[in-house]
C-alpha cells in the first residue's frame, strides 16, 4: 500500500529528458495543426456541442458510468421527460466543462475556487473539499489498497493551494505547457480532493489548461478515449511516479496521448467539414427556399434536435420550423423519431461520423488494474 507523500510542485527532478522532448515536438505539432482545423468550422459551438458531449460518455465510461449514444442524446433534448441517471450525469459533466471553459476563456485562471465549482456542476452537491478521513483507492479487481491520499482537511487545502499557483504563475516553472498539464492532472489525481468525481473533474481541468494557456481556442481535445484503451496503463503509471519518482512514463504517455488525441480530433473535424459542405450543396440544390447558413449550423449543432429548437435558432414560428423538419426529412438530410407525443429528428450521417472513429494506436506502458 503507498501512503500519501505529495511532494509540493513544481517537482524537484528534470522533467524534459530526450525522450519526453522528443514526444513533445509530435504533440504540439498536431496539437497546432487542430488549433488551426477548428478555425475552418463556421460556428465553435457546433465543435463544443458534439465534441463535449463525446468526451463528457468517454470520461463517464472511466469511472464505469455507461451510455448508449441515444440515450445521451435523448437524455439531452428532453432533460424533463426522460429519466435516465446514467445519461444524466453525463450531461452534467458537458455541462461542468462548458461553464468553466467560458470562465477560463475570460481571464485563463483556474483557480481553487472554479475547480470546486466545476466539481459542484459535475456532482449536483456542495459537498466540497473532503473534510473527512477514510478516503483510500482500490485495486478493482482484488479491492486492495493501493494507495491512500491525503486524509485531513488542512492537508488538502494546501496541496491544492500549491496547485493553483503552479497552474496560474509560469515563473514557478519553465517546463513545456504540455508536460505541466501531465504534471497538475497527477498531482490532482493524487490529492485527490473530492469524495467523488475527482477523475472526471482532473480532465476537465486538462482541458482547460489547455485553452488558459492559448495552446486551445476551444475545448476540443479530449484524452478520455485514449485513456479508456490505455486504463490500466494509466493507473499504472500514475501509481509508479508515487511509488519511485519516475516521471518520464508518465510524461510520455500523456503527450502520446496528446498526439494520438490530436490527430484523431482533426479526423473528426475533418468528416465534420466534409458532410456540412455536402449538406450545404445539396440542401440548396433540393431545398433552395429553406437554406439557410443558420439553419445549416442547427443540423449539425444539435445531431438529435427538436421543432423548438429550429425555432429560437433561426426566430421562425413553429409551423414555419415544422415544415423545415419535414421537408428535410423527405429528403433524407435527417430522420424523424418519436418519443411519447414529441417528434424529435437525428443527423444520421453526423452520428456515424462518432461511431466510425479510427482506433487510437496503443503503446505498452505497464499493466495493472486500479480503481482512482
Amino acid at each position: 500500500m503507498s501512503q500519501s507523500a505529495i511532494q509540493l510542485l513544481p517537482p524537484q527532478t528534470e522533467l524534459e529528458t530526450r525522450a519526453v522532448l522528443k514526444k513533445l515536438a509530435l504533440a504540439h505539432r498536431y496539437l497546432a495543426e487542430l488549433k488551426g482545423m477548428v478555425t475552418t468550422i463556421p460556428n465553435e459551438h457546433i465543435l463544443i456541442n458534439t465534441l463535449a458531449l463525446q468526451e463528457a460518455r468517454d470520461s463517464s465510461e472511466i469511472e464505469n458510468i455507461i451510455t448508449t449514444q441515444d440515450d445521451l442524446y435523448k437524455a439531452n433534448l428532453f432533460s424533463d421527460y426522460i429519466r435516465n441517471p446514467a445519461a444524466k450525469e453525463v450531461n452534467r459533466y458537458a455541462s461542468a466543462l462548458k461553464s468553466g471553459f467560458e470562465k477560463v476563456r475570460k481571464d485563463q485562471l483556474i483557480t481553487v475556487n472554479r475547480i470546486i465549482e466545476i466539481h459542484c456542476v459535475l456532482e449536483q452537491n456542495n459537498a466540497g473539499i473532503r473534510t473527512q478521513g477514510g478516503t483510500v483507492l482500490r485495486n478493482e479487481s482484488t479491492g486492495e489498497t493501493v494507495y491512500t491520499p491525503p486524509q485531513t482537511y488542512e492537508e488538502i487545502v494546501h496541496l491544492m493551494s500549491n496547485l493553483e499557483q503552479f497552474i496560474n504563475n509560469e515563473s514557478l516553472c519553465d517546463a513545456d505547457p504540455l508536460v505541466k498539464m501531465a504534471v497538475i492532472h497527477h498531482q490532482f489525481e493524487s490529492i485527490h480532493p473530492f469524495y467523488d468525481g475527482n477523475g472526471r473533474t482532473g480532465r476537465i481541468i486538462n482541458i482547460l489548461y489547455l485553452v488558459a494557456r492559448g495552446l486551445l481556442d476551444i475545448p476540443v481535445l479530449y484524452l478520455s478515449r485514449y485513456i479508456i484503451r490505455n486504463k490500466d496503463n494509466y493507473y499504472h503509471l500514475l501509481q509508479e511516479v508515487r511509488t519511485t519518482g519516475n516521471w518520464e512514463p508518465w510524461l510520455i504517455y500523456m503527450l502520446e496521448g496528446i498526439e494520438q488525441t490530436a490527430r484523431q480530433t482533426i479526423w473528426i473535424i475533418s468528416r465534420i467539414k466534409e458532410l456540412m459542405q455536402d449538406y450545404k450543396h445539396r440542401i440548396r440544390s433540393e431545398l433552395p427556399k429553406i437554406y439557410s447558413q443558420d439553419l445549416l449550423n442547427n443540423l449539425f449543432r444539435h445531431p438529435y434536435t427538436r421543432i423548438e429548437s429550429i425555432q429560437h435558432d433561426l426566430d421562425v414560428s413553429r409551423l414555419t420550423a415544422t415544415k423545415y423538419l419535414e421537408q428535410l426529412t423527405q429528403k433524407s438530410f435527417i430522420e424523424k423519431h418519436r418519443i411519447g407525443r414529441y417528434n424529435y429528428y437525428v443527423n444520421r450521417p453526423l452520428m456515424d461520423v462518432f461511431a466510425d472513429i479510427p482506433e487510437i494506436s496503443e503503446k505498452v506502458w505497464g499493466t495493472s488494474n486500479v480503481n482512482e
